[in-house]
């Protein structure tokens, strides 16, 4: 499977490291009165989609940068990829925009 990196161009999968559902980025809080319920919940209940997905990569044996990559789990097409970095800026943006 190849990766097209936003800044080194198209690059093999075996350069990196899958770590799961991007979806997953925003911990719970540990304050919080359901905190033990809610990491239960984000440590091991997972889910198994069949279709787009958005997943966080590590680009071990290269630049060492996070990606956000979209791909179709059931043909493993890469739908999209972002860098981890610029997602988090947008995300942070749109919460003071609010």
């Amino acid at each position: 499977m190849i990766i097209d990196h936003p800044l080194l161009g198209p690059r093999d999968s075996q350069e990196f490291v899958l770590l799961g559902d991007a979806s997953l980025l925003n911990r719970p809080d540990w304050q919080a009165g359901n905190a033990g319920h809610a990491f239960y919940e984000y440590q091991y209940l997972r889910d198994n989609p069949a279709g787009a997905h958005r997943e966080l990569w590590y680009h071990e044996m290269g630049d060492r940068s996070w990606l956000i990559v979209t791909r179709d789990t059931v043909t493993h097409e890469v739908l999209k990829v972002e860098l981890a970095a610029d997602v988090a800026a947008g995300m942070a943006s749109g919460r003071r925009a609010k």
